[in-house]
């Protein structure tokens, strides 16, 4: 019996009856040291083999999401009935399903950004210097164009006639509700990146397993579902550029600029946030 008494005081000692909460938790950093921030130019990049496959993760992963949700937008938008489709919601999971599988594949390479708008972010934030950012953003939007083309060429008739997956403002919406719709879509999925892959979180909360893509891409998935009827959801410069530049009608560049102002505007609103807000880093006290 004393030898049981022993075995629970034991546990009681090596096992905490639970995990610490709330602000208790917050204090305890878990050996957590920020990291330094990235420089702003980084000419070593250039001479390592790492930075240009890291480049070609990102094209080819935003090649790979292009053509299969493009496909997707195809065959829903060719049928005369959305029944016999997976309709919007299959949209959204595809974009959704997409951006998850990717990251996973690609986070340990290049870190699975596969879009401008989340790289613009992580680079106002100093987690990667202006030559990555500047070359992942041209390797994305090349894999994007790559992506849609090859969408293009299976049926090059259906492609044109059924808007080319590209992004647009709907009829009964102003520029400023695509804006908008853009802005707060964008901030969401950065906002969601920042937090899935918050290293000081990882070390204060291990005891919470977290999967980083899934809910990114479930952040994605929800977006689409919300935005899709505004402006077909784009929270993705590469993805709207490599859809207008393949199927390249007037209308498609009418509102382009939308694509890319919103998206660069919602990552900096979300990287301010998590920075300032969240992480309160500009208050730290610097030792």
């Amino acid at each position: 019996m004393e030898g049981k008494e022993e075995d629970v005081r034991l546990g009681a000692n090596k096992f905490a009856e639970r995990q610490p909460i709330g602000t208790a938790a917050q204090s305890q950093d878990k050996d957590y040291k920020e990291p330094p921030p990235a420089p702003l130019f980084e000419p070593g990049e250039l001479s390592s083999w790492s930075f240009y496959r890291a480049g070609i993760a990102e094209f080819m992963a935003t090649f790979l999401f292009l053509y299969i949700t493009i496909l997707t937008v195809m065959g829903v938008v060719k049928s005369s009935t959305k029944c016999s489709t997976v309709g919007i919601q299959g949209i959204a999971w595809a974009f959704g399903g997409m951006i998850f599988a990717l990251v996973y594949c690609t986070a340990g390479i290049s870190g699975g950004h596969i879009n401008p708008a989340v790289t613009f972010g992580l680079f106002l934030a100093r987690k990667l210097s202006l030559t990555r950012a500047l070359f992942y953003i041209v390797m994305q939007c090349l894999g994007a164009i790559c992506g849609a083309g090859v969408v293009k060429g299976f049926q090059k008739g259906l492609y044109e006639n059924n808007g080319g997956g590209a992004n647009v403002v709907a009829p009964g919406y102003t520029k400023g509700d695509g804006l908008g719709a853009e802005i707060v879509g964008t901030f969401i999925l950065v906002y969601t990146v920042f937090s899935a892959t918050d290293a000081k979180r990882s070390a204060r909360d291990s005891h919470v397993p977290i999967l980083a893509p899934l809910p990114i891409g479930f952040a994605v998935f929800l977006v689409h579902l919300a935005t899709i009827p505004i402006t077909g959801t784009g929270i993705n410069p590469a993805r709207s550029l490599g859809a207008a530049i393949i199927y390249n009608k007037d209308h498609a560049w009418d509102d382009h600029w939308i694509f890319w102002v919103g998206p660069f505007i919602g990552a900096a609103l979300a990287a301010l946030y998590h920075q300032v807000v969240i992480r309160a880093i500009p208050f730290k006290s610097r030792s």
